[in-house]
């Protein structure tokens, strides 16, 4: 009856996830996938501490996953310039750092990604929160 109760509650969730997903603006996208670096990079730390190292390399390898598949293949560097090309920079040195996480089972450089993560997901949240342009409708003379 347990397993039946949890295997419900996965499903209702995925479903959640993938609704969450499918109704996104792109710019929704990009926030989830800086939470889920964030979720992953909480769950790594978790693991090494509990010195489960499986499941900190799954964790890490999760994380990195998402900041390089996720993150730096959605950076358009036509539109966003200087700042794509400094994004991507940034993403490049997030992924270094996991992986001297991962070699070292240090739990500082994970920190210093999470918090990273935390002002860029942050700032975007921020972002979409600010007001947007109405558009230009042609007035009937």
């Amino acid at each position: 009856m347990y397993a039946n109760a949890l295997h419900s509650a996965q499903a209702y969730t995925h479903v959640g996830l993938e609704t969450n997903i499918l109704g996104a603006s792109p710019h929704r996208l990009v926030v989830l996938l800086y939470e889920g670096a964030e979720l992953s990079i909480r769950m790594a730390i978790k693991h090494i501490n509990d010195r489960d190292l499986m499941k900190k390399s799954a964790a890490i390898t999760k994380a990195s996953s998402i900041i390089h598949d996720g993150l730096r293949a959605a950076l358009d560097a036509a539109q966003g310039g200087k700042i794509a090309g400094q994004l991507d920079a940034l993403y490049d040195y997030m992924n270094k750092r996991l992986m001297l996480a991962h070699l070292r089972n240090d739990t500082a450089p994970l920190e210093e990604v999470l918090g990273l993560l935390r002002e860029l997901r942050e700032a975007w949240q921020q972002i979409g929160a600010a007001p947007q342009p109405a558009p230009l409708h042609p007035v009937a003379v």
